[in-house]
């Protein structure tokens, strides 16, 4: 059979590993060398024409309704994918098409409302108690969830060495632990803005329950549209993934216009080191608009705009261990999210922080710190690394 040809050079020239795979006519075949520790089953045919159009979205979606099902290690399946030269991850012939992506204001509000404004009740579930959703910083390989995103917070807040009383804006800023906590501990004037209603409602709440309404405020509002505003520092976590190729220059001119002569940033996000993209599946079913840019792509609109790398670092294998840990937690609650959702909505998402891991795992994305400055000095930044660590 010309489908059964297909799928032979499918499977033979997509993994590094052996893999049993039993079709949609009960037979089983085997692909590599070794004993197989990974199998897949096909319940029935996905069409080649579909995998053709865009191998990620088909076999994606065919996992989403059990079309599809897998027996082992679905993150290593996908890392042995990701590792693979041939796999469809790589190979143009599987990516004929992508969904349309616009990032126009309307565009990006929908879009981050579409992921983010899914529920808080559902993010509760098995993000840590501080509610942060992007990579933790293990400072211990015996650190939890909770104590590895404080961590984090605190690993960003000291490379801006703040100076208390001074202001800081935190563009994109979830629901509000990194501002909060600086404000809070730091003593700095905060302001945070995001696009989720969900979220802004969180932090106006968690504002007021904590007193901080003289030194803390939130807004729901575009980046682009703050206005004639400066502020002493600035952070922005997990947020340019969002604003499309197209923008990334005007997200950094924004960062650059917002800082004071001086001012320094921690700009803290998803980066590929060999070059920008994106996934039709992830750009279909989670992150509408989504968009990983290059580490050089980011660099030139860095220094475009005026503005000048102090440090760099790479927290790629962070964040594999923080997509770990929220498969783990979400893996435990599967029967509440699916009664909040359904069963294709838990499949999906499973296999969303899987695949997330097994793309931090294999190199295939990287998660970057860049701290900048507006200026050559960088206001009160020391001469070396020391006071990061204190």
């Amino acid at each position: 059979m010309l489908e059964k040809k297909f799928y032979r050079a499918f499977f033979k020239n997509g993994f590094n590993i052996p893999i049993r795979v039993t079709y949609w006519d009960n037979k089983t075949e085997i692909y590599g060398e070794g004993t197989p520790q990974i199998s897949i089953t096909f319940h029935k045919e996905v069409p080649i024409r579909s995998i053709v159009k865009n191998a990620s979205i088909a076999l994606g979606e065919a996992y989403m309704d059990g079309t599809i099902e897998v027996d082992g290690s679905l993150e290593d399946l996908l890392t042995s994918a990701y590792d693979t030269a041939g796999s469809f991850f790589h190979n143009k012939k599987f990516i004929h098409y992508l969904p349309k992506i616009s990032h126009d204001e309307a565009e990006s509000k929908k879009d981050i409302q579409e992921h983010y404004d899914i529920g808080n009740d559902f993010y509760r579930l098995w993000l840590d108690d501080t509610m942060t959703y992007s990579c933790a910083y293990f400072e211990t390989p015996k650190d939890d969830l909770k104590t590895a995103q404080l961590n984090k917070v605190h690993h960003i807040l000291k490379k801006l060495n703040p100076q208390a009383g001074r202001t800081f804006l935190d563009i994109g800023c979830g629901w509000g632990t990194l501002m909060l906590t600086a404000a809070e501990e730091y003593h700095l004037k905060v302001t945070g803005i995001t696009l989720s209603q969900e979220q802004y409602d969180y932090v106006h709440d968690q504002i007021r329950d904590r007193g901080l309404q003289d030194v803390a405020t939130v807004k729901l509002v575009d980046y682009r549209e703050l206005g004639d505003v400066q502020f002493d520092y600035i952070t922005s976590v997990g947020m340019f993934e969002h604003v499309g190729k197209e923008n990334l220059g005007e997200y950094f001119k924004c960062v650059a216009n917002y800082l004071t002569d001086d001012g320094v940033a921690l700009i803290h996000g998803i980066t590929r080191q060999q070059g920008g993209a994106t996934n039709g599946w992830l750009n279909k079913w989670i992150f509408p608009g989504g968009y990983v840019p290059g580490l050089v792509e980011n660099i030139s609109h860095i220094e475009e705009n005026g503005l000048q790398i102090y440090d760099l670092e790479s927290l790629r294998r962070h964040y594999q261990r923080t997509t770990e840990m929220w498969d783990e937690n979400f893996n435990q609650v599967r029967p509440q999210v699916a009664e909040m959702f359904d069963e294709q909505f838990v499949r999906m998402w499973d296999l969303y922080l899987q695949a997330c891991a097994a793309s931090f795992k294999s190199g295939n994305i990287d998660v970057m710190q860049y701290l900048i400055s507006k200026g050559a000095s960088g206001r009160d930044l020391p001469m070396t690394r020391e006071y990061m660590y204190k």
